[in-house]
């Protein structure tokens, strides 16, 4: 299993929490606004668990309820949101499963110099592909704290942003099952932004994180640090998002594990050349967690996908997704290329129907990890 690193590491948004443009509609209860939208699909999926061989098909029903509270000052701003996803496999009933997810988020502007912003989450979930045991999903539980300190006026010449999260991931699988993948981690990150005109900034990052790992005598346990420079453009701009590039080592606590070390990215581009069409390009190349016996796993991806709004009621996008993973420790190599397309028909402003197509094939050198799955999505998307 190559689930993405546990590890996000979050630069402070801009204050406040504000609504998107587009939003689903709010009523007022007690002074808070309440928002619940819902997410109704039936997908049919020919490769279930992914697998070489023996592929398992299945129409699968699935139901995501979201109920957001908010409030809101001139200075502060506070979130909470849960969600439930369930998803029922009709031809394949061990896969059955419902997901639960909760987060409470807050802001606060004390000056226009000087903003905080904190988040607590707590997830329970499971997982279908990729796992540990070809017949069995992946349970976990997963919570996180993060804190995170912004100054410096936002239009001003400089601003710092630091944050630190603490994540802790725990199974649910009966037995041993996964018991080594159980880990705690602690992340912390300092950025630096310049200003150098416009909406253009500047930036200088460091981070650093530790992976200390539940189980007896794991081999695991690690320090992540990196040092990245880079650009970031406002997102009013015609051409927005980040680039940051730069190094970053994975060292060991046990002597019996290799340390690893290797040049990174992160880019996350969005041109818009008309209001109506937005391109979007994603790239990263760093160290993941390791899997499947891998002290780490390197990994190298790009992103590309076109949104494009046809009319005031039809709308597109597609999406290719390409990515090599090298499996440190171990003689695997993956790749994995992915593409999708998807109609959205907004019926009026408060529901829209969407009907869309998705594929993967991973190659690999190790025979039982290549597959094929394709996946065929109707889904409905319903708020106030």
């Amino acid at each position: 299993m190559n689930r993405q690193n546990w590890l996000v590491l979050l630069v402070l948004s801009p204050f406040p929490l504000s609504a998107m443009a587009g939003k689903p509609q709010s009523i007022e209860v007690g002074g808070l606004q309440f928002t619940p939208t819902l997410e109704a699909g039936e997908r049919y999926d020919d490769n279930v668990r992914a697998l070489h061989e023996d592929a398992v098909s299945s129409w699968v029903t699935s139901l995501r309820p979201v109920f957001l509270l908010e409030a809101q000052t001139r200075k502060s701003a506070y979130q909470l949101e849960y969600a439930v996803h369930s998803e029922t496999f009709h031809d394949h009933t061990d896969a059955n499963h419902v997901d639960q997810q909760l987060a409470l988020r807050s802001a606060l502007e004390f000056d226009s110099r000087n903003r905080l912003k904190a988040e607590l989450g707590y997830k329970r979930a499971e997982e279908t592909t990729d796992t540990a045991d070809p017949l069995k999903n992946d349970k976990y539980t997963l919570k996180n704290a993060l804190l995170g300190y912004s100054f410096g006026v936002q239009s001003g010449m400089n601003q710092i942003d630091l944050s630190a999260e603490y994540q802790e991931l725990r199974y649910r699988n009966s037995g041993t099952l996964n018991e080594d993948k159980e880990h705690d981690t602690q992340a912390f990150v300092a950025t630096w932004y310049h200003r150098l005109g416009g909406r253009t900034r500047g930036l200088l990052e460091l981070r650093r994180s530790d992976y200390d790992y539940v189980l007896p005598g794991s081999t695991r346990n690690s320090t992540g640090s990196a040092a990245l420079i880079g650009l970031s453009r406002d997102v009013t701009a015609k051409t927005s998002g980040s680039l940051r590039v730069g190094y970053e080592r994975k060292d060991f606590d046990s002597g019996s594990v290799s340390d690893h070390s290797s040049p990174m990215w992160e880019v996350g581009l969005a041109w818009k050349p008309r209001t109506y069409s937005t391109w979007e390009l994603n790239l990263r190349k760093a160290f993941d967690e390791g899997d499947d016996g891998a002290s780490t796993v390197h990994t190298t991806s790009t992103r590309l996908s076109w949104t494009h709004q046809w009319s005031g009621w039809i709308s597109s996008k597609l999406d290719y997704q390409h990515a090599e993973r090298e499996y440190l420790g171990l003689s695997r190599d993956d790749t994995l290329d992915s593409y999708g397309a998807s109609l959205i028909y907004a019926v009026n402003r408060w529901a829209e129907v969407s009907l869309g197509y998705r594929r993967w094939h991973n190659d690999s050198n190790v025979v039982d990890e290549r597959y094929t799955r394709n996946v065929y999505l109707l889904s409905f998307n319903l708020s106030l």
